[in-house]
């Protein structure tokens, strides 16, 4: 698979907005605080957090075929959110391939040593992903619906 994960540029939100199809799934991976329907040109404000970096995963031609987002949460921790494949795309191995190039990107950019993320717990297939990767449960940062999840960087996994 010939991709390349890079800063999401314009043009790049209006093919994730499409594959946004309703209030729930809208609020599964962006949050309650994106309101559907959004104004689709104003989508990078609106995902727009402070220090956040947007990244895009593409395929040969260019294509976008996936989103996701890091942030500094606190003097330790980067955080990975609202990390989607595009339906077309998805169970070919390009969730793995975002995820892990988000990981790598986030902590050496931010110079961090922990990497923390929320997924669904209804969600297998991504819990599995991150457990693979090194992610564990944060029981005290979890809730009935949502798990959380960290990596910590240590000399094996450098």
């Amino acid at each position: 698979m010939n991709t390349t994960l890079r800063l999401a540029r314009a043009g790049d939100y209006a093919v994730i907005a499409s594959w946004i199809s309703d209030a729930a799934s809208c609020a599964r991976w962006a949050g309650p605080q994106l309101a559907y329907p959004f104004d689709i040109r104003a989508l990078p404000h609106l995902l727009e957090k402070p220090g956040s970096n947007a990244m895009v995963l593409t395929d040969a031609t260019d294509a976008t075929l996936g989103f996701a987002q890091y942030w500094q949460r606190d003097a330790q921790r980067v955080h990975l959110g609202r990390i989607i494949v595009s339906p077309s795309s998805r169970g070919m191995g390009y969730g793995r391939i975002l995820c892990e190039g988000l990981l790598s990107t986030a902590l050496s950019h931010t110079g961090r040593s922990i990497a923390s993320l929320r997924v669904y717990r209804d969600n297998p297939a991504a819990q599995n992903l991150y457990r693979q990767m090194g992610f564990v449960e944060v029981a005290s940062d979890s809730d009935q619906n949502v798990l959380a999840m960290e990596y910590t960087v240590t000399s094996n996994n450098r």
